[in-house]
């Protein structure tokens, strides 16, 4: 059966600028590796996502649907698709007195809460470019599609798996899904800001009705030090 908008799925990728073929991201632990992107606290192997949810760019998004499991191909993403067109007024000149660093070519800096990167200097002054990364470029994404996700449990950890990096024991019963977090989760501000992004997005895409988080402790737990951030 075709890959259709609203299917949870498992893919894989590597995407590389149009121009250069320089490697961005990859879901390939030795791709990440030779080409200087390694983290050692990412995920490797596939992401699960939901097909027509925002979860990969849009160009890719797109290309997903109506292929079938297994599916191996690439496509070339024009900027509007993929991480936006360039905007030139987004280029700002700003003093270096600003920086709490000595301002160089390259560097990333925050001005105002706003990430940027500094793209030229021009005596006291420094040029930031503050557009989203890979702005105004084309990409070209090779990618694979692993499996079609039907089970209510697979679909809630992988969807766990995608927005904080790991995966969590998960179980439904009668359209409510209990997933045990860990207790250092407690403190880890990627998942404060996303576990009600994934309860909606799990309610509105499978038939759980009902999202239950469960910490639990014990005397172990509580004698080890928070790790998260």
């Amino acid at each position: 059966m075709s890959i259709a908008k609203g299917d949870f799925i498992r893919v894989s990728y590597t995407g590389k600028t149009a121009d250069d073929g320089h490697v961005f991201d990859t879901t390939d632990e030795d791709v990440a590796k030779a080409s200087k992107i390694y983290n050692e606290k990412g995920k490797y192997g596939g992401d699960v996502v939901i097909v027509g949810s925002g979860h990969t760019v849009a160009g890719l998004d797109e290309d997903l649907i109506g292929k079938d499991v297994g599916y191996k191909g690439s496509v070339t993403i024009p900027p509007e698709k993929a991480f936006g067109v360039r905007n030139p007024e987004l280029i700002e000149s700003i003093p270096i007195n600003r920086f709490k660093d000595r301002p160089q070519v390259g560097m990333p800096v925050e001005i105002d809460g706003r990430p940027g990167i500094i793209i030229r200097m021009i005596g006291r002054m420094a040029q930031v470019d503050f557009n989203r990364f890979l702005a105004g470029q084309t990409v070209i994404y090779d990618y694979e599609i692993k499996e079609k996700i039907e089970d209510n449990e697979g679909k809630a950890r992988g969807l766990i798996a995608l927005y904080i990096g790991k995966e969590m024991p998960v179980k439904v019963n009668d359209g409510e899904a209990t997933v045990e977090i860990e207790p250092e989760l407690t403190y880890n501000q990627r998942w404060l800001m996303t576990k009600r992004q994934i309860a909606r997005e799990l309610i509105e895409n499978t038939d759980i009705k009902e999202i239950l988080y469960l910490e639990r402790y014990n005397k172990d737990m509580l004698e080890q030090k928070p790790t998260g951030k």
